[in-house]
């Protein structure tokens, strides 16, 4: 499952912390960071996706 949300995160990184942790403040500090920039936004989601488990 981790699989799959790491490949929706490098297509949306919104969309793959949302599937790990719903609408919390993890996932607007996401949206936050890809609208600043998608490379910071991608290695957040990645980090989110990574660290829990």
């Amino acid at each position: 499952m981790d699989l799959i949300r790491i490949i929706l995160s490098v297509l949306i990184p919104p969309l793959g912390v949302f599937l790990q942790v719903g609408l919390g403040g993890q996932f607007w500090l996401n949206v936050l960071l890809t609208l600043l920039g998608y490379i910071p936004g991608l290695v957040h989601a990645i980090w989110i996706i990574a660290s829990r488990r």
